[in-house]
């Protein structure tokens, strides 16, 4: 299924490739790939068959969860649609405490909760799981592991999750993704060499795609 769901991303257009007009991403960053998952949420097929994945890796991987949380925003609904599929609660984590009323950083009804996966619609430098992951765990709740639709595979993501001891299970990523555009002919040869060259070494792949 996670070559599936790749095919969906690129048929959308969830996940766009541009390597020789790159994006840059919020950080400055620039990327030959940009991944907009909120995208899903319009196809009811396709999202229904992302909550099915996501919902089979937490029964496979972490089979004790009884909460699902959502990271704000573009995580909301896809752990509803997790939530709602598993007959558990949800709560959604936001990136930061709200500056007024009650205050919260967690939004729903966690107390009764003990064992919490968390739904992530992406994993790029793994900054937005990570905070999730410590907000709950700072409310006493125990955190299984991540669950995300697609990651870019990142070696800092990796590094990054697994100082917090958080694991972590994708429906897709990076490596089946690109396999699937060139397969379609959706990306040329040397469009896959600056994505592979980007993915080893994103801080510095503007300089040395410049340079070739």
């Amino acid at each position: 299924m996670h070559t599936t769901i790749a095919k969906h991303l690129l048929n959308i257009e969830a996940v766009t490739l541009s390597p020789e007009n790159p994006y840059t991403w919020s950080s400055g960053l620039k990327s030959p790939i940009y991944c907009d998952n909120r995208l899903i949420i319009a196809y009811p097929e396709i999202r229904k068959q992302v909550a099915e994945e996501l919902a089979s890796l937490i029964h496979i991987h972490y089979p004790e969860a009884d909460l699902i949380a959502g990271t704000a925003t573009a995580g909301i609904p896809h752990a509803a649609f997790v939530a709602d599929q598993m007959g558990l609660p949800m709560c959604y984590v936001r990136s930061s405490a709200k500056g007024h009323g009650k205050a919260k950083q967690i939004e729903g009804l966690t107390e009764r909760s003990k064992k919490a996966v968390v739904v992530e619609d992406l994993i790029s430098t793994g900054k937005s799981s990570i905070q999730s992951c410590i907000a709950l765990r700072e409310a006493g709740i125990e955190v299984l592991g991540v669950v995300a639709i697609f990651s870019y595979g990142l070696k800092k993501a990796d590094e990054a999750l697994g100082q917090e001891d958080i694991s972590f299970q994708t429906v897709t990523n990076f490596s089946t993704l690109i396999k699937e555009a060139q397969e379609y002919g959706a990306i040329s040869e040397t469009g896959l060499s600056l994505l592979k060259t980007w993915q080893k070494d994103p801080e510095h792949w503007e300089t040395v795609s410049a340079s070739k």
